[in-house]
């Protein structure tokens, strides 16, 4: 059923593209996709009423099983999924930006800490302090 070159996914992208395409610029849409009408027509029986995955077409030569009303319906459930998607998948990235700059101000401090400690003498260990202390002879 599908194209060379095309997958399954790409035939599902083209249907939402199709659905959100406003009234009366439809078919100017579809002539400038890399696919003829007749195809496009076919990918329409078995994404909405065959099971596109396994390559199957309805058996039945009538109407089809879902309206043009249901399809925008599902296109525009669709679409607010992934623009939850999107404002969710970009508070992630805004919370890992926050948590770089942290990481980052914990680098700086940690080198600060490091360099103070160089800078000051060493301490002094308890076995150094007793072999610099006079011995009494007897």
């Amino acid at each position: 059923m599908s194209t060379v070159g095309i997958t399954r996914e790409e035939i599902r992208e083209y249907f939402h593209q199709y659905n959100l395409q406003l009234h009366g610029t439809r078919t100017a849409w579809l002539e400038q996709q890399p696919f003829s009408r007749a195809t496009f027509y076919r990918w329409n029986r078995t994404v909405f009423d065959g099971d596109l995955d396994r390559n199957l077409v309805p058996r039945d030569h009538g109407s089809m099983n879902t309206t043009p009303t249901q399809r925008s319906a599902f296109e525009k459930a669709r679409a607010k999924e992934q623009a939850q998607q999107q404002a969710e998948l970009e508070a992630l990235r805004e919370r890992v930006r926050q948590l770089e700059g942290t990481n980052e101000a914990l680098g700086k401090a940690i080198g600060l800490l490091h360099s103070l400690n160089e800078q000051e003498p060493a301490p002094s260990t308890t076995s150094e302090a007793k072999n610099s202390s006079p011995r009494k002879t007897n």
